[in-house]
C-alpha cells in the first residue's frame, strides 16, 4: 500500500533530516516506526502526507508511492481524499469547536451525506465512547486524553485506508496510551485499517504492531517482524544512545 524508497529529505535546503530510508507497510497491516527523539520519524510522516513543504522541507532523493500514486506529485488533500490520513503530533483540534464539531469537520471533503455522516460519528463513539459524553464540550477545555482522541475521531470520519499518526502517545498517562493503542489495534483486526505508527515508546508500539522499522539521525539502522524485534536486546540499548555502527553490526 505504501513504498518509501531511498528517501532523502532536507529543510531550508541545507539540514538534512533523512538519509535513505525505506520501508513498505502492506495492506491491512499495522507498522510501527521507532527511534529516540529527533530520529527522523516526523519528518518521515511528512514527507508520506507530502507536507514537509508547509515547514520549508522537501524530499531530494528516492520516492514514496501510495497505492499507486506518486505521493509527491499529490497534493496533501487529494492523498486524503484518496484513503491516506494523517494525524499530526501535537492533538490538534480546533480549540473554539466542540468535540463533535471537530469530527464532523473529519468528513467534509468526502462529500458525504447526512446519513452517512452520522453513521460514522456513531463509529467514532463506539470506537471511543468517552467523546460521546464530552460532545458538547468545547475541545480546548477537554483533557489531553479526550484531545488526541478527537483528533484520532476526526481522521476516522474521513474513512482512510491508510492512518498515520504521529506521535499519539506523547504527554498521555499510561492507561490512556494502552486503551488508544488498543483501539487501533481492533480496528486494524477487525475492519483491516492499514496503520503506520510513529513512537518514542518502543513498549506499546512493539506490543501493537505487526513490524517496525528504527531509525537514529535519519537512517533506517533495524526492520523486522515486531515479534524479532522484542527479543532483541539491543533495542532498549539504543533508546539509551547505542550508537547506529554497533546496531548494525548486531543486525
Amino acid at each position: 500500500m505504501l513504498q518509501i524508497d531511498a528517501v532523502e529529505a532536507v529543510y531550508q535546503n541545507a539540514i538534512a533530516a533523512l538519509h535513505g530510508v525505506s520501508l513498505n507497510v502492506r495492506a491491512g497491516e499495522f507498522h510501527a516506526l521507532l527511534g529516540a527523539n529527533g530520529a527522523g520519524k516526523s519528518t518521515t510522516l511528512k514527507a508520506v502526507s507530502n507536507l514537509l513543504p508547509a515547514q520549508r522541507g522537501k524530499v531530494t532523493a528516492g520516492s514514496i508511492v501510495f497505492d499507486g500514486h506518486n505521493v509527491g506529485r499529490t497534493s496533501p488533500a487529494a492523498l486524503v481524499r484518496l484513503g491516506l490520513v494523517t494525524v499530526l503530533e501535537g492533538r490538534h483540534c480546533f480549540r473554539s469547536l466542540t468535540v463533535e464539531e471537530n469530527l464532523l469537520t473529519g468528513g467534509l471533503g468526502r462529500s458525504s451525506s447526512r446519513t452517512e455522516l452520522a453513521k460514522d460519528l456513531e463509529r467514532v463513539y463506539a470506537i471511543f465512547p468517552h467523546l460521546r459524553d464530552k460532545r458538547r464540550a468545547l475541545a480546548g477545555l477537554t483533557s489531553g486524553g479526550e484531545q488526541q482522541m478527537t483528533a484520532i475521531g476526526r481522521a476516522l470520519m474521513s474513512r482512510p485506508r491508510l492512518l498515520v499518526l504521529d506521535e499519539p502517545s506523547m504527554g498521555l498517562a499510561p492507561l490512556i496510551v494502552q486503551d488508544i493503542f488498543r483501539q487501533l489495534k481492533r480496528l486494524n483486526r477487525e475492519e483491516g485499517l492499514s496503520i503506520l505508527v510513529a513512537e518514542q515508546n518502543s513498549t506499546v508500539a512493539l506490543q501493537y504492531a505487526d513490524r517496525a522499522t528504527v531509525l537514529d539521525t535519519g537512517v533506517a539502522v533495524l526492520a523486522g517482524t515486531t515479534a524479532e524485534l522484542r527479543q532483541r536486546s539491543d533495542i532498549q540499548s539504543f533508546y539509551f544512545g547505542e550508537s547506529v555502527a554497533t546496531l548494525q553490526a548486531a543486525a
